[in-house]
């Protein structure tokens, strides 16, 4: 990405072939993701917060896993919506 924000093209030889495919595919999943003011009563977000560290999430995945779940058991979760990230730091690239 350029430092304004806006994806550059990639580099001569770095196509799928080259294992960067995946990689794009995965940074522009991320970028797709919608950022959501959410305004919480204090004491709910406290009692969300807690019940996130028991889980080991931040408060916004334990929102996201929430948000998720609820669509899911009611039928309304898009099937082409992406899968919940796995809990935890992001694994390292072979590369670094």
């Amino acid at each position: 990405m350029s430092p304004a924000g806006e994806p550059q093209d990639p580099e001569p030889g770095q196509g799928p072939d080259g294992g960067q495919g995946q990689e794009r595919a995965a940074r522009a999943g991320r970028q797709a993701r919608k950022q959501v003011l959410l305004r919480l009563d204090p004491q709910v977000y406290d009692a969300l917060a807690r019940w996130a560290g028991e889980e080991l999430r931040s408060a916004n995945a334990q929102i996201e896993f929430l948000l998720r779940r609820a669509l899911s058991e009611t039928g309304r979760l898009p099937g082409g919506a992406a899968p919940i990230r796995p809990r935890g730091r992001p694994r390292s690239s072979p590369d670094s």
